[in-house]
């Protein structure tokens, strides 16, 4: 595998959206591209919630991706607008970028990428841009339209100001400044967006960095279904409060083990400081948690701190609210679904006889962790997953952040057309609204490429 995003020579004449973007842009600019920059979206296939623990994911890149065209100028400004004439236009000193997290907005996302690389570089001054984006990854959906965007602007200001990456280096740099808008991630997104190479999914761990082929079973089909009840993660605090429950519980299991709480911030860590398997870690928890919430007096009684340090130290900005926290319920489910992404490689790796039922099966166990344990799903979610498992897919779960978004499932190959047509009448037809959304909605998908520039031939 390349260290470095492929730069890749194009025909235009053979790309239909690349000729739609450079007429856009010449529409709106006067002038032609210089380059065009890409980043795919992605679909988790198992392993929900988990990374900001520290542990693996498995997910692929989608075909659905943020590109960008671009042209360099020395005005010291960024222009950016969108093909989508619900985002807005926007303009900014490329010596005065200032991101505000109270007001999630399109361009902010764009803006942490090139600030990302700014800062990673140490960089005094950027070169001037213009921009025009499109976008064919559903917004709000679980399938990582966000963090596709950070890391396309990440790739293209890299790119504009004459500078060179590894992928592994622009993936951890965007997972870092994705955080710029508040959304406290753990970095599967972007290292997928990066990482990903065609026809393969990845195992994704952290710490170091490092991706590993999956090959998935051969007979098999996966299938995202859109439930088209969108949820903005950096506009909501539900995906922040779960990161926090998870840090609280990593803190009183550590104290209760007589260990230095404060260092110890994430679940795979406090794993590795006690230096036993999943399988402990999860009678662990039945011993030194109560499944009933915590209430912020017992959690300050517990670690011995005030209520002010509390908010100060562990709460994020967005849950500095919050009275009660679900420690053992959202702890179970990391543990669990960690060793969920094990055996789903493992699966995966050995090649069973009865490989898609047994990925099947943990990929039910899966949804049933994020619906019951982490509290992630939401009923259209749950509806869809019923109808999809009814309509013939032997696995079906939620995928990325959840509170909305999409489902992905896996059918054998055999059902695929009836399973569309059972999803399309189940879910889609009996509701206006998402019979008109169905076709960007309801589409198969097969591991794709990362991100990469593309330099017209």
């Amino acid at each position: 595998m390349a260290t470095n995003p492929p730069k890749v020579k194009v025909l235009l004449s053979g790309n239909e959206r690349l000729q739609k973007l450079k007429a856009a842009f010449r529409d709106k600019y006067g002038q032609m591209p210089l380059f065009y920059a890409c980043a795919p979206g992605r679909v988790n296939l198992i392993g929900e919630h988990i990374d900001y623990c520290g542990y693996a994911v498995l997910p692929m890149a989608i075909e659905q991706s943020i590109l960008a065209a671009v042209s360099v100028s020395d005005t010291k400004t960024i222009q950016l607008t969108n093909t989508d004439p619900k985002y807005k236009d926007f303009a900014v000193s490329a010596d005065a970028i200032s991101i505000d997290r109270e007001n999630p907005q399109w361009h902010y996302y764009f803006l942490c990428g090139v600030k990302g690389l700014q800062e990673h570089l140490s960089l005094s001054s950027l070169a001037g841009m213009c921009c025009v984006v499109d976008g064919t990854i559903p917004a709000s959906s679980g399938l990582s339209s966000s963090s596709a965007l950070v890391c396309c602007a990440g790739l293209l200001a890299m790119e504009a100001n004459h500078r060179s990456l590894s992928k592994v280096t622009l993936a951890e740099m965007c997972a870092k400044c994705e955080r710029y808008i508040g959304t406290e991630g753990g970095g599967m997104d972007q290292s997928i967006s990066f990482l990903a190479e065609e026809g393969t999914a990845k195992l994704i761990e952290f710490n170091p960095l490092r991706a590993t082929d999956v090959k998935l079973p051969d007979g098999a089909v996966f299938v995202i279904a859109n439930c088209c009840v969108e949820m903005n993660k950096a506009a909501s605090s539900h995906f922040n409060m779960r990161v926090v429950e998870c840090r609280l519980a990593t803190k009183m299991l550590a104290k209760a083990r007589g260990l230095d709480w404060r260092r110890l911030l994430k679940l795979g860590d406090l794993q590795k400081e006690l230096r036993v398997s999943l399988e402990e870690m999860l009678e662990l928890l039945e011993e030194l948690l109560h499944p009933e919430p915590y209430s912020r007096e017992e959690i300050c009684r517990s670690l011995g701190i005030t209520d002010q340090q509390l908010g100060e130290d562990i709460l994020s900005a967005n849950t500095q609210h919050a009275t009660h926290f679900k420690l053992y319920q959202r702890a179970r489910h990391v543990y669990g679904e960690a060793a969920r992404v094990l055996q789903f490689k493992a699966v995966c790796d050995s090649s069973p006889a009865s490989a898609i039922t047994q990925l099947g099966d943990l990929m039910k166990q899966s949804h049933g962790s994020c619906r019951d344990l982490y509290e992630c799903s939401c009923p259209e979610l749950d509806q869809l997953v019923d109808i999809c498992l009814q309509a013939g897919a032997v696995g079906s779960r939620l995928t990325g952040a959840g509170w909305g978004g999409c489902t992905v499932s896996m059918v054998p190959g055999e059902r695929i057309d009836s399973f569309l047509q059972t999803v399309r009448e189940r879910y889609y037809m009996p509701d206006a609204r998402r019979a008109a959304l169905e076709k960007q909605s309801l589409f198969v998908t097969r591991p794709g490429g990362g991100a990469a520039i593309y330099i017209e031939e």
